[in-house]
Parts: C-alpha cells; structure tokens; sequence
C-alpha cells in the first residue's frame, strides 16, 4: 500500500501586505527574528516605525528560505542573508539563459 502525503498552503501574491504582527504569525515567528532579518537586509519593509511596517508577499518567502537555511544548514542570519542573494541571482541568471535558449531555438 502507498502513502499519500497531503501538502497544504497559503498562495500569497505580491500584492499581499503584512504587518510585523501577521508576518510574525504566519511564519510562526517571535517578532524579534522579523526585526534581526530587517537588520541583516533580508526583507525590508516599507518606511516608518516598526509598529507601522509593512511587508509585500514576496517577504514571506524569504523569511520562511532564511528560516530553512537557518535550521537545516545551520547558518547565522547574516549567512542567510548572502545564501537568499546568492539563490536569487542564480534565479535571475537560469531565466535569462532559458530566454536566450528559447530565442536561439527559435
């Protein structure tokens, strides 16, 4: 007999805004971790006090990597901070190939 594993989640669209409060919440995590990945420039929110910050979507996923490669690999926010910049220039870099690729074919 085969297991079934059932994945469940929140779509969250860069449209999406969050307090500190919800950001906190929605990655299970004290208040004081969103202000240390602000200090390492992890996510940035947009200007004002902390108590009026917001935070766009695309912040949720780069807190949630920085969570994973803090716990997983063992590295220090400000190691996740290089390893998030890293992993996004490798994004930018394999979709300007795949565009290059696709008009080369073309």
């Amino acid at each position: 007999m085969s297991k079934k594993t059932v994945l469940s989640g929140i779509i969250v669209e860069e449209s999406t805004v969050f307090t500190l409060g919800e950001l906190s919440r929605a990655c299970g995590k004290p208040a004081e971790w969103i202000l240390a990945l602000v200090e390492e420039g992890v996510i940035e929110p947009e200007c004002g006090d902390n108590a009026s910050w917001r935070f766009h979507g695309h912040c949720l996923r780069r807190v949630r990597i920085a969570e994973r490669l803090e716990t997983e690999l063992g590295l220090n926010l400000a190691g996740a901070a290089l390893a998030l910049e890293l992993l996004e220039e490798v994004e930018i870099l394999r979709n300007k190939i795949a565009i290059l690729e696709k008009w080369s074919i073309g």
